[in-house]
């Protein structure tokens, strides 16, 4: 377990804070939905050779999620299995429970928490993050020739994010990606 580790410690490194950008419509508060939790660490952890999976278990009364992370060597790390009642016993409630349960496990598991955005956090300076455009990121892996890793990540994308950064596309990198669409897929 030595590998992964290593890899856990170096990704935790550039994790960033979960950002607060949907809105509760019921106490009118912001909070970091399961998206932003994912792409806080999503890209760290894959840097450094760890694929994040969360395995659903049988769960009677609501859901339980183990979120795992498996290295390229081939170790894995669990950080066990978080249990959430369903509010309602009905495709909602169960759905609610499950991203509830994949957000707070994800973010146990890693070790991050929302950004702060009280007063405190308001009065200290900040650096302005660095924006990525998306497209140029797929762009860096076709480059690298990881263009496989890139369909996948496009394959992943909600239809109008995947528009956006396709039309941003070449159409040699268009033709790059669609052959390595089907095994992405």
């Amino acid at each position: 377990m030595d590998k992964i580790a290593a890899a856990l410690v170096k990704a935790q490194r550039a994790f960033a804070p979960a950002l607060k950008s949907s809105t509760n419509p019921h106490f009118k508060s912001k909070y970091a939905d399961l998206a932003a939790c994912v792409e806080a660490v999503i890209d760290a952890l894959n840097d450094n050779g760890i694929a994040l999976i969360q395995k659903q278990h049988p769960n009677e009364a609501g859901v339980s999620v183990e979120t795992v992370f498996v290295h390229e060597s081939g170790e894995t790390l669990s950080a066990g299995i978080l249990s959430v009642p369903a509010a309602k016993h009905d495709p909602q409630g169960y759905g609610s429970a499950l991203t509830y349960a994949r957000r707070y496990s994800l973010m146990a598991a890693c070790g991050i928490a929302p950004e702060d955005d009280d007063a405190n956090a308001a009065s200290k300076p900040r650096t302005p993050a660095k924006v990525i455009d998306p497209a140029d990121e797929i762009r860096a892996g076709i480059k690298r020739g990881d263009a496989s890793g890139a369909a996948t990540y496009l394959a992943g994308l909600p239809q109008a994010k995947l528009d956006v950064i396709w039309a941003k596309l070449t159409e040699e990198e268009q033709a790059t990606l669609t052959a390595e669409w089907p095994k992405a897929a």
